[in-house]
């Protein structure tokens, strides 16, 4: 028996049934875990998109502030030249987007009527087997379902869609607030570190900032030049509604890898309501843009600072979407690539112990 309990396998075995066992139990809480999730992220949301907001800017505030400008001018200028640059791009840009989305509205009719021909004529055709045909019947079905059921949902939730107008008025004020005091709040944060550590901990906040500093704030700026990009080639192929299809396609776009296939979903969708030329023409496009995006814009203005494998970067994705949706996918690499320089410097810390 003791011969048993001593041995290796049985040591495993033990494990293995603990960590079943814990697995189990997280199971059987799994529901308080998720009200918890729910409540801590409707409190917390504003603030970390307040703390997001205060990232990307703090370096031009710390610039005004190097310049002799009090960080809470510096903040105020900045704020006042936002709002006056979307004010212009507001001014001249909602007349075009309301105008298109009311010839949307008006040409709905005959787009349904132009995929419901088109899928008349698949249906017709000898060539396709009887079960792609049902296939495809059953997706029409279910997206018309869930298009149904979303905006049944949108029109049932008016008090969530007042929640986030709040919080998005807010967020402006706490972001305000944390660029204020941000070397503050640093300092207060490093005072709660022990001596021992501040050294490593210094140097491990600027590896993250070097990591994911380019990226966030560049990734804004790539976001809005390939929407440019679409938005030009849209009109140049004739598409309807270009600035609005270009518009999803720049938002779309801050999703790694995957966010370019989202963005040219609907563009496509229009497209094969007129031609399968067009279809073509939309992919070439977008396809051009990616092309431009990963090999001229990204390098030039976010740069290769992340070193992170793409297969990582998709498992990060999935994490990120399965948890917490499209917002989730939007910070998974952000995140991923912070945990990495976290990892890396606690597994290079472990390591300088051993051979001291």
């Amino acid at each position: 028996m003791e011969r048993l309990t001593k041995s290796r396998l049985f040591v495993w075995l033990v494990y293995i049934i603990m960590g079943l066992l814990a697995l189990y139990l997280l199971l059987l809480v799994k529901p308080i875990f998720i009200h918890l999730y729910v409540f801590l992220r409707s409190i917390l949301a504003p603030f970390i998109i307040a703390m997001i907001v205060s990232y990307v800017l703090n370096p031009v505030v710390t610039m005004l502030h190097e310049r002799k400008v009090p960080r809470t001018v510096a903040v105020l200028l900045i704020y006042a030249v936002f709002c006056a640059a979307l004010a212009v791009i507001l001014v001249n840009v909602i007349p075009m987007f309301k105008e298109q989305m009311d010839e949307l509205n008006r040409h709905v009719p005959d787009l349904t009527y132009r995929a419901e021909s088109l899928v008349s004529d698949l249906n017709n055709t000898s060539f396709l087997p009887d079960s792609i045909r049902d296939g495809m019947n059953k997706s029409i079905y279910q997206m018309e379902k869930k298009l149904s059921d979303t905006v049944s949902h949108f029109i049932n939730n008016i008090g969530s869609v007042v929640n986030a107008v709040f919080i998005a008025f807010i967020i402006p004020f706490l972001a305000f607030y944390i660029l204020k005091d941000f070397d503050l709040f640093e300092r207060t944060v490093i005072t709660y570190v022990p001596k021992s550590h501040r050294k490593h901990t210094v140097r491990l906040l600027k590896d993250i900032d070097t990591a994911l500093g380019s990226y966030i704030r560049g990734q804004f700026i790539v976001c809005i030049i390939v929407g440019i990009l679409a938005y030009i080639g849209y009109i140049i192929i004739g598409l309807p509604y270009p600035l609005l299809l270009a518009s999803i396609v720049s938002v779309t776009n801050i999703i790694p890898y995957l966010g370019p296939f989202f963005g040219a979903a609907p563009a496509l969708l229009v497209a094969s309501t007129i031609s399968m030329k067009m279809v073509l023409f939309v992919v070439i496009v977008n396809m051009a843009c990616q092309v431009l995006e990963g090999n001229v814009v990204s390098p030039q203005v976010v740069g290769r600072t992340l070193h992170i494998h793409p297969l990582a970067i998709i498992f990060a994705l999935l994490v990120g979407g399965e948890i917490a949706g499209i917002v989730g996918m939007i910070l998974a690499v952000p995140i991923f690539a912070a945990l990495k320089v976290i990892v890396q410097h606690i597994f290079a810390y472990y390591v300088r112990r051993k051979t001291i």
